[in-house]
């Protein structure tokens, strides 16, 4: 079983058991965090897809770490104008380990149950009435 989730702007396949690196999530070590924006489901029934989002359904992960990827140089360069320009780039991260994948559970009807429902009296429009209305406008 995996899912296609979305977190970050960014979408990952995961399942159980993964781990994954996401943008960084405001979360401790240690904190349990649900993934609810869930855009497909593969189990043994087949594949289940949302419209953009499965709805109910979630996946459960927990937090291993926060941290930074490695430095990223860069470096823009001109020729022959002696022009050189540097700097550099740390993207921070949170690491999960997915612990559960849950598709949507079907819902049972509610059966009504007719000694609690509202009482609905039907009016009649007074044809005379309108008639007059229009009349006099």
């Amino acid at each position: 079983m995996y899912a296609i989730i979305k977190t970050g702007g960014k979408q990952y396949t995961v399942a159980e058991g993964d781990k994954v690196r996401v943008e960084a999530l405001a979360a401790e070590a240690g904190d349990k965090v649900d993934l609810v924006e869930v855009l497909a489901i593969k189990d043994d029934s087949g594949l289940k897809v949302g419209t953009p989002l499965i709805d109910g359904a979630v996946v459960k992960a927990t937090v291993i770490e926060n941290g930074r990827h490695p430095k990223v140089r860069i470096f823009k360069f001109r020729r022959r104008k002696h022009s050189m320009k540097g700097g550099s780039h740390r993207q921070d991260y949170t690491e999960l380990h997915i612990d559960s994948i849950h598709a949507t559970a079907p819902v049972e009807p509610v059966k009504a149950d007719p000694e609690n429902l509202p009482v609905v009296e039907e009016t009649t429009p007074n044809v005379e009435e309108a008639t007059t209305n229009e009349q006099q406008q």
